[in-house]
């Protein structure tokens, strides 16, 4: 699976620990910043990842900040972009299973490494189920401007 990630400076530390794991079970991944804990604007990095995902509908995005709210909030502003902020493996399965979502957020101060581990394994095990949740996503992208 091919992954943009990005994140703000708050969220520096898990986006290193995320892409080097992402890596190691062999996924492409596609860092777009940042490289250091400079302070940024976590809309920013939101707009990256966002177009980069849409203009590449086979992969996923990833985005990081403090909380992810910012970060989440930011991304379903593309028409396109389904984000969902996951705080834990549940929320992450269900995301894809029963909305699609496309991109993946979450926050540094609220989950450890081994949450995030367990939410990316969650999020790349799971696909969407169509079905009864097509009509919904169809509904979401309807709303969109």
């Amino acid at each position: 699976m091919k992954f943009y990630i990005g994140t703000d400076h708050a969220g520096v530390d898990l986006k290193d620990f995320t892409v080097a794991l992402l890596q190691e079970k062999g996924h492409e991944v596609v860092d777009l910043g940042p490289f250091s804990k400079d302070r940024v604007d976590y809309p920013d990095y939101a707009v990256k990842v966002s177009q980069s995902v849409r203009n590449d509908p086979a992969s996923q995005g990833i985005l990081i900040c403090g909380s992810g709210i910012g970060m989440s909030m930011a991304a379903n502003r593309f028409k396109g972009i389904r984000a969902a902020l996951c705080h834990d493996a549940y929320t992450a399965q269900v995301a894809r299973q029963h909305n699609n979502a496309n991109v993946l957020c979450f926050g540094e101060r609220i989950i450890g490494q081994g949450v995030a581990e367990s939410i990316l394994d969650a999020w790349i095990a799971s696909d969407f189920e169509g079905g009864r949740h097509s009509k919904r996503v169809s509904k979401i992208e309807a709303i969109e401007g």
